[in-house]
């Protein structure tokens, strides 16, 4: 069993920064994928970026795009989502995801798809 452990979470106001970490406990994600979700007070969990073994595939919701960066460093078997320009709308919780397989990366947008996922971290941000 995978797991998954996320970290960087905060307050932060309008227009600032966070940096999200996700560790896996095993480094057999390391040739799997692994991506971001997030979910709002009564609502559903919904896609941020997901990025394939390599780190040379990535996608992201059209919400964050220009904004947000994901990245992983197979090494240390981490996720990283870079967050800038933060709004208000994106206060959630932020959950990380992997699996052990490598399909299209567009198969990876649906949650349903990943077998592991972290406990999740908060994110404020302030108007």
């Amino acid at each position: 069993q995978v797991t998954l452990v996320e970290s960087g979470g905060g307050l932060v106001q309008s227009g600032g920064s966070l940096r999200l970490s996700c560790a896996a406990s095993d480094s057999a994600v390391s040739t799997g994928i692994m991506g971001w979700f997030r979910q709002a007070p009564e609502k559903e969990r919904e896609f941020v970026a997901t990025v394939d073994w390599s780190g040379t595939s990535t996608t992201y919701a059209d919400s964050v795009k220009g904004r947000f960066t994901i990245s992983r460093d197979n090494a240390k078997n981490t996720v990283y989502l870079q967050m800038n320009s933060l709004k208000p709308d994106d206060s959630a919780v932020y959950y990380c995801a992997a699996d052990r397989t490598n399909y299209d990366i567009t198969y990876y947008l649906n949650p349903e798809n990943y077998s592991y996922w972290g406990q999740g971290t908060q994110v404020t941000v302030s108007s």
